[in-house]
């Protein structure tokens, strides 16, 4: 084919010879439109998303995690925190009028008013007036709900015990065991696992024997004669299983 005054060889008819990049138009100069949602609007979402999710991030890697030790279900002394967003459930429980025998009362019953309540909201307020002063038992509701939340949460945190949970919390040391050892089998007959576990960590009733730092002789003393919870009299074995015992615990050591 020949070119002609005008033409443009472009091979075939129904491409246009010059073709306009695929721009969004800018929907800000038509009042009343939406945005395209690709790429503008998806692009928003995921800056914002990005940013978050970096924060997120960078807040985990400063942040150690609180972790606590191992949960001992022979502990009835151990004192539960629910996260922060709980905390006003938490504090409600705590009411004669929720507590006991009417614990569903608290736990069932007024929450699920209250979040029924929120979720029925939209069919219950559907005026079109949106100025909240004139919406006086929708937005009287709401910051009741709100005040109450926030009046709880406070009132869990002022009385909770801190020092206590960190306490109960703390991380103990672990010791390698040998439980087919001689002194071990006597420390499981004299019933000292009871109190302070079957890797000697220590639990509610007693404390830890992992470098316990005390001597054959003191441990024997105190295995007789008690000390603190720990009544006298509890070790009923011979004196050389006394012995054994004694020195066994003395070297027990972290890993």
């Amino acid at each position: 084919m020949h070119r002609g005054k005008g033409m443009k060889f472009v091979g075939d008819s129904r491409i246009p010879a010059e073709r306009k990049p695929n721009i969004p138009k800018d929907y800000s100069e038509y009042p009343g439109k939406t945005e395209a949602f690709w790429p503008n609007f998806l692009l928003k979402e995921w800056l914002v998303g990005a940013v978050f999710l970096i924060g997120f991030l960078v807040l985990t890697v400063v942040h150690a995690p609180p972790l606590e030790r191992m949960a001992d279900p022979t502990d009835t002394g151990y004192i539960p925190l629910p996260d922060w967003y709980f905390l006003f459930l938490y504090q409600l429980l705590k009411y004669e009028f929720a507590a006991g025998s009417y614990t569903v009362v608290g736990a069932m019953i007024m929450p699920g008013i209250a979040f029924g309540a929120l979720l029925l909201a939209p069919f219950l307020d559907s005026g079109p007036e949106r100025r909240p002063y004139r919406r006086p038992v929708a937005v009287g509701m709401m910051i009741l709900a709100v005040g109450a939340a926030i009046y709880l949460t406070w009132e869990s945190v002022a009385t909770h015990d801190w020092e206590a949970a960190a306490k109960q919390g703390e991380i103990k040391k672990e010791a390698e065991i040998d439980t087919s050892a001689e002194e071990y089998k006597i420390y499981q007959e004299q019933t000292c696992i009871s109190c302070h576990g079957d890797n000697m960590q220590g639990g509610a009733a007693g404390p830890s024997l992992v470098d316990n730092g005390l001597p054959p002789e003191e441990i024997a003393k105190i295995a007789v004669e008690g000390k603190g919870n720990m009544p006298k009299g509890i070790f009923k074995g011979s004196d050389e299983e006394l012995e054994k015992l004694s020195k066994y615990l003395s070297e027990v050591k972290s890993k």
